[in-house]
């Protein structure tokens, strides 16, 4: 176990004291009796809170409403499976066969997942300080784009921004599929960007909201990728 996940707590910048409780955060339900769906309620709610912490202190002039639309977008499962992806998380979750099989080490929902049941155990096996301090060291690039004005734009006009202050081209959306019955749709939207030759895909009960996703979607992985918006 330990040569297994050396790497993971190297990339996490902690060495867990008590190796169990590493083995339940990356333990997928369908793996077995002693899952990580605890740990991820419990990291759950010290990453909201962690992270509400630092806003409030570093944006004193901003609102309520403000400091909850900029947590959103730091805490929503697209921003942790992006920060699992950069630490390659999925190839240390446990899952079962049929998971396995389906591709469940790629699927963001249960990277997300896991990434919250991780910090839910650094907590366990240490302390709120140490906690802390790993969720700023993993999330130090999106906290230091951060800014207000991000609260105030929704996506695709933060992408259509970006994309103008470039002289590049905008995104074209669209809708690639409507599924389920009339009071209950699914739409699946494309973004297509032709300067990086690349396409975003969202799925959301209405065009609208998908249309957002797919543009945060494109948001996180320009940020990954360097840029700043």
């Amino acid at each position: 176990m330990v040569a297994e996940t050396a790497r993971l707590e190297a990339a996490l910048g902690y060495r867990f004291q008590q190796p169990e409780r590493l083995i339940e955060a990356l333990t997928h339900r369908s793996a077995g009796r002693h899952h990580n769906e605890r740990l991820e309620f419990l990291g759950d709610s010290i990453l909201s809170f962690v992270i509400a912490d630092m806003l409030y202190h570093r944006f004193q002039t901003v609102d309520e409403g403000q400091l909850s639309r900029l947590r959103s977008t730091l805490v929503k499962g697209e921003t942790l499976a992006t920060l699992a992806q950069q630490i390659e998380l999925g190839d240390y979750i446990y899952l079962g066969s049929g998971e396995l099989k389906s591709g469940g080490k790629r699927r963001k929902s249960i990277l997300a997942d896991s990434f919250e049941a991780l910090l839910g155990a650094i907590y366990l096996d240490s302390n709120e300080a140490t906690v802390r301090q790993v969720i700023a060291r993993l999330m130090a690039r999106q906290l230091e784009q951060l800014s207000p004005n991000m609260a105030l734009k929704d996506s695709k006009t933060r992408l259509q921004e970006f994309l103008q202050g470039r002289g590049l081209g905008l995104p074209d959306y669209q809708v690639a599929n409507i599924s389920g019955k009339a009071h209950c749709q699914q739409f699946t939207v494309s973004c297509h960007i032709e300067n990086f030759d690349r396409t975003e895909t969202a799925v959301a009960s209405s065009r609208r909201k998908a249309e957002q996703q797919a543009a945060t979607q494109w948001i996180e992985w320009l940020t990954t990728a360097g840029e700043s918006l």
